[in-house]
């Protein structure tokens, strides 16, 4: 009897959900739980604009999995749950990474951390930048490119590689030899795309230490090192005629602002006062600077030098960690009475990731001539204190067009900067983990210090996705980030 009873209640609750027209139908695919749908957006054909990072790479290299893991390939994914067309992308050829021009290595394998410190995977790359890709693409990011190259002809011509005019990897798949990257994009007819650019604009001067030249003021790109930082109107230009190109069929889109460059590990990592001496070694070394300091005085009393600047210039050592020695090309210029431009590293002075294992080394194995102590450090290792002012600048700069920009043409935008800022300040929470800026350990970023790693990756697409819903209405879900690595195996 209880057994019928049972079965009997069963059964009308079946019969009453059945008939109940108020049944309640969970997405598992949306945000809300409502049916999943891209609002007043088109995501028919997405095209993605911008450098490495929509490119997808990651510990110095340009690879399968790297691609794959990209925030404009996570983002299409969601897409594609929404009616979403075909997202293609310009594989490489392996998961080693480099490039090869006619055979000869040009650009070397992705990093790996074995334990101690990141080290080049095994291997050699097979990828040649010569080999032409079948089109068209929907990734158009492209490492390396800063926000005018997206609009110059010839970016992508194989003859101009060996010269620096062309770039390997948009060579590999460019429609003709004489195309741009925004040309082979608008003749895809985007319904929806995304722009994030600009951040190669200052990067080569910031990696660099500050050895290129601030182009502010210079409008011809074309007489631009690679290590330079470009002018603002030049970028507010190449930008304005990127954005509307891409909108001039009416195409809506998503662009994201650039962080400070400088809150990447590259520049946190290695600290400014990486030095231990003893009480005995502090003494010699001072010593080692006393005609130095007496020459700056020198100069004080000769009104050649503030009494200020003479002070900031002043070296002394003491019992513990010590600040590195370093040139400044900012001090006022007195090496015409033989007093170099020195003076040691402050906190506002960023030390290259590339300086931790230069720092401490010796000159021909002079014991006597150790680099960043008695032997000071080059431009090249370190960001100076003005040399960061101009890089923020020239950022902020970029930043104000990227949302006039943005505002003007009515697209989703991502507030990216204050996100980095974040994390090299006590890090962020998502999904319960924590990520930070912290080189290798940090979860954000790869170990070339620069790029993010795939749980970064996973989290910019996020960030991005989240702006889409915001502005047209969207509800895509987020990625659960913990399901993406934090760093990439030997082997892939």
């Amino acid at each position: 009897m209880i057994k019928n009873f049972k079965w009997l209640l069963f059964a009308s609750l079946a019969f009453v959900a059945c008939n109940n027209d108020d049944e309640v139908t969970v997405d598992t695919t949306s945000s809300d739980g409502k049916p999943l749908t891209v609002g007043s957006a088109v995501v028919t054909k997405y095209i993605a604009l911008g450098d490495s990072y929509a490119a997808g790479f990651s510990d110095n290299a340009l690879f399968i999995e790297g691609q794959k893991g990209s925030y404009v390939n996570i983002i299409a994914q969601q897409f594609a749950l929404a009616g979403g067309g075909e997202f293609k992308t310009p594989f490489m050829a392996d998961n080693i990474g480099g490039l090869l021009l006619g055979g000869n290595v040009i650009l070397g394998q992705r990093l790996f951390f074995n334990g101690a410190a990141p080290t080049p995977v095994t291997g050699r790359p097979s990828t040649e930048a010569t080999t032409k890709l079948t089109g068209p693409f929907s990734n158009l990011g492209v490492p390396g490119a800063k926000s005018y190259h997206l609009v110059a002809p010839g970016y992508g011509n194989v003859a101009g590689i060996a010269t620096g005019v062309a770039n390997p990897y948009f060579a590999r798949f460019a429609t003709s030899a004489s195309t741009t990257v925004v040309a082979d994009a608008v003749a895809q007819d985007p319904t929806f795309f995304s722009l994030w650019i600009g951040g190669n604009d200052v990067l080569g001067y910031a990696t660099s230490g500050g050895s290129g030249r601030n182009q502010t003021g210079n409008m011809n790109p074309a007489t631009y090192a690679s290590n330079d930082i470009t002018d603002p109107a030049v970028f507010a230009g190449a930008y304005n005629g990127i954005v509307n190109a891409m909108t001039a069929k009416g195409a809506k889109g998503i662009v994201a602002n650039l962080p400070y460059v400088t809150a990447l590990p590259f520049f946190t990592t290695v600290p400014y006062n990486p030095v231990p001496l003893s009480a005995a070694a502090a003494t010699q070394l001072s010593a080692g600077y006393a005609i130095y300091n007496a020459g700056l005085r020198t100069m004080v009393t000769n009104n050649l030098l503030t009494d200020a600047e003479a002070n900031r210039r002043t070296i002394k050592f003491a019992a513990g960690a010590n600040a590195v020695v370093i040139v400044d090309s900012y001090l006022t210029d007195r090496t015409a009475f033989g007093i170099p431009s020195l003076r040691q590293a402050t906190a506002e002075d960023l030390m290259v990731l590339t300086s931790r294992t230069f720092i401490g080394t010796t000159v021909n194995n002079n014991p006597a001539a150790v680099n960043g102590v008695s032997v000071p450090l080059a431009d090249q290792w370190v960001l100076s204190k003005d040399e960061v002012l101009e890089v923020k600048t020239a950022t902020d700069a970029y930043n104000a067009t990227i949302k006039s920009v943005a505002d003007a043409k009515g697209l989703a935008f991502v507030e990216l900067k204050g996100v980095t800022d974040q994390l090299a300040n006590g890090g962020i929470i998502y999904n319960n983990y924590k990520v930070t800026s912290a080189f290798v350990t940090g979860g954000m970023f790869s170990l070339d210090g620069v790029h993010p790693s795939p749980r970064g990756y996973a989290i910019i697409a996020n960030l991005f996705t989240g702006a889409i819903n915001a502005k047209f209405g969207a509800n895509f879900k987020n990625k659960d980030v913990s399901l993406y690595r934090i760093l990439y195996p030997a082997t892939l």
